[in-house]
């Protein structure tokens, strides 16, 4: 009986806890808050300082412009980034020896070769438009002897490429080249016949295809597979000789002329140009130049070739060398030719391999 009425207490107060502790699901409606709390500000002191370094000035600080020095450098405004690169290089190489009672013989000699070289190259994403020019001319002058020319070009070159999208290196090209000489040329020691002026001959290449240009490889393959070549001989007394290819006059039996040379001649072909500047050791750059024709109608395989292969060596900023040789191999420039006394053509000659090799070391400018 005892037991019966402390088990039936015990259940009686944990009914009334659970009572006591039980939450509703629905929370009754409370009276809004309106207590206002303002911002509590805390402040401390700033510690004493305990060590005081040698040399430290406590007092307030003084705006002095006593030790303030010029600028000596110019001022460098931002630039809106160009998408033209420039370069323009002026050159001058010389080559001297002189003689006084040399014993073992020789002659005093002088030679001068001037060169200058502009490009424009233009490049943002689809389009890229190269253009340069190059002009060189060189004399010779030797003890007893006349001057005499070394080097004599003028090169202009420009091509316009155009590509779908900025990741492929294929472009759709067009190109311009254009070739020519400032002065009369000789074949010495004879001074009275020219073989060779200004604009004769004269070459103008037009074509369209395709050119590979990677992305900073300095590397240029251009195919076309429909390029004109006109060579241009404007020199009239070359034109009736038929000089590099143009027709020759058509002369009597006593070699008056009844019809004259033609001045041009136009071709149509296949071309393929590659041009290629990488360095090679330290200080020294390889400038790789190549060009190929062939006609189409007149002598299709017979390829013009015109390869020129450059070494520059950089000293310093101002002083340069250059080692370079040039092929030339045309069809239509003869050798040798067989002129009867009346001035016709016997034998036009036979076409050969021209060689040119070049070193010389002078100052160089580019500006």
């Amino acid at each position: 009986m005892k037991y019966a009425k402390l088990f039936t207490l015990f259940f009686f107060l944990t009914v009334l806890q659970q009572k006591v502790l039980a939450q509703d699901t629905i929370p009754p409606s409370q009276e809004p808050d309106t207590t206002v709390i303002d911002t509590i500000v805390i402040r401390s002191f700033q510690e004493k300082i305990r060590y005081i370094p040698r040399g430290v000035n406590l007092t307030n600080p003084v705006i002095t412009f006593k030790k303030t020095k010029p600028r000596t450098r110019k001022f460098n405004r931002f630039k809106i980034p160009s998408f033209w690169e420039v370069e323009n290089n002026l050159g001058l190489n010389l080559s001297e020896v002189a003689f006084v009672n040399w014993n073992a013989g020789g002659d005093n000699a002088f030679s001068a070769l001037a060169n200058a070289k502009f490009v424009r190259n233009y490049k943002f994403r689809y389009v890229q438009w190269n253009n340069d020019l190059v002009l060189r001319y060189g004399v010779n002058v030797q003890e007893g002897q006349k001057l005499r020319k070394t080097e004599d070009a003028i090169r202009f070159s420009s091509s316009f490429g155009y590509r779908r999208d900025t990741l492929t290196s294929w472009y759709y090209s067009a190109k311009v080249k254009f070739n020519t000489q400032f002065s009369n040329g000789y074949k010495y020691p004879d001074r009275d016949n020219p073989i060779s002026r200004f604009m004769a001959p004269g070459y103008l290449f037009v074509g369209g295809g395709i050119s590979y240009i990677p992305e900073g490889k300095n590397f240029n393959l251009y195919l076309s597979p429909l390029t004109q070549k006109a060579t241009f001989v404007l020199d009239q007394a070359l034109a009736d000789d038929g000089a590099f290819g143009v027709q020759k006059a058509v002369r009597d039996s006593t070699g008056a002329i009844i019809q004259a040379g033609e001045n041009k001649f136009i071709e149509l072909g296949i071309s393929v140009t590659n041009e290629w500047k990488t360095p090679v050791l330290d200080n020294v750059t390889l400038d790789h130049r190549l060009s190929l024709y062939t006609d189409y109608l007149r002598s299709f395989g017979n390829v013009d070739i015109d390869w020129e292969l450059n070494f520059e060596f950089t000293v310093n900023e101002f002083i340069k060398a250059n080692f370079g040789t040039q092929i030339i191999y045309d069809d239509d420039i003869r050798f040798n030719p067989t002129i009867a006394d009346d001035g016709s053509v016997i034998d036009p000659g036979v076409p050969r391999i021209q060689f040119r090799q070049l070193l010389a070391i002078g100052l160089s400018y580019n500006f």
